[in-house]
């Protein structure tokens, strides 16, 4: 509707206003206002300027090209740390003469000492009973979890189109045997068969499948103690959703899995999930020997509290929940 309270099309609209023949009738339009005054533009009418910075959450793509990029061993960035400042010849840069800057065409070098790895001890019942990290490296290879917890009760349920019942049935039943070869106490079946859930109806359906659980369970009043989450592998707010419904309405532990760790499921891919596991139910992954044998200094020697702390930020433009502190504390008394 215009000024003059003329009702007409956008195709009319543009074609008076502008001289300009809209030719794609069939395309959504762009969104180029806010939420308080909306303004929708159809795309052919649209240009993209140049060098904008993009602030939403990228695809998984997009992140592994980021990542190989800018993930270089130390000797690779050295090299090319030095051969930037060489090349680019900041000593006859005039805007640094102006500044007064110089820059050294060798790297500082910074006195340092590298701390001896600490020997981990695992369960032993397993062929491994301790082990000794290796430039930050170690598996769970041939060792169990010092203390496995007792998962008897489990759910999964799937949100992803693509990954059929059978599929999610055959990698929850692989991952139960590796959480049972881990040193885990882990019911190889779950309290109901896997069922897909559409991602839009993850509340309602989440909490009937949790009911129809505590149902089977019967009078033994048996609780859930954990749910297994297949989600797409982009799934945008789906998993915030699937968190707070299981911590906040149902008090549920959950383990989120996306699609291309069950195409995958190899060894590697069903031992870490199944060291997440451990910890989320009351489990200990491995302990420090120096722990065991009261030999760290300080900590040993008298009442600790050590004090840890993190914040999540969501990610711009993906939803509006607030930047989430936490802070935890771990005290040894004599």
């Amino acid at each position: 509707v215009d000024q003059g309270g003329t009702v007409k099309s956008v195709v009319q609209y543009f074609q008076e206003t502008y001289g300009f023949a809209i030719q794609h009738i069939n395309l959504p339009c762009l969104t180029v206002g806010n939420q308080q005054r909306p303004n929708y533009l159809p795309m052919e009418v649209c240009k993209i300027v140049e060098g904008q910075r993009y602030s939403k959450r990228l695809n998984q793509g997009q992140i592994r090209a980021l990542l190989e990029e800018t993930c270089q061993r130390p000797h690779d960035r050295e090299r090319d740390i030095v051969q930037m400042v060489n090349h680019n010849s900041y000593h006859d840069d005039p805007y640094a003469k102006e500044f007064g800057i110089k820059i050294s065409e060798r790297l500082a070098s910074v006195e340092a000492r590298i701390l001896p790895a600490p020997r981990l001890k695992y369960s032993e019942t397993g062929r491994e009973k301790d082990c000794l990290p290796r430039v930050g490296q170690w598996n769970m290879m041939n060792k169990k979890m010092v203390n496995g917890a007792r998962v008897r009760s489990w759910l999964c349920v799937n949100f992803a189109r693509n990954v059929q019942e059978s599929m999610a049935t055959g990698f929850c039943r692989e991952l139960a045997r590796m959480c049972q070869a881990s040193g885990m106490d882990f019911a190889l079946e779950p309290v109901l068969p896997v069922i897909y859930v559409r991602p839009d109806q993850v509340e309602r359906g989440l909490k009937a499948r949790f009911h129809d659980a505590m149902t089977a369970l019967g009078p033994q009043r048996k609780e859930i103690e954990l749910l297994i989450g297949i989600l797409p592998d982009n799934n945008g707010s789906l998993y915030g959703d699937l968190k707070r419904v299981c911590e906040i309405d149902l008090g549920l532990i959950s383990q989120c899995c996306l699609t291309k760790q069950v195409f995958k499921m190899n060894k590697q891919i069903l031992a870490n999930l199944s060291l997440k596991i451990n910890v989320k139910v009351g489990g200990r992954n491995t302990v420090l020997a120096d722990a065991l044998t009261r030999r760290i200094p300080l900590v040993t020697d008298k009442p600790t509290i050590i004090f840890g702390a993190d914040v999540t930020h969501p990610h711009p433009g993906e939803d509006s929940s607030p930047s989430i502190a936490a802070g935890c504390g771990l005290p040894r008394l004599a």
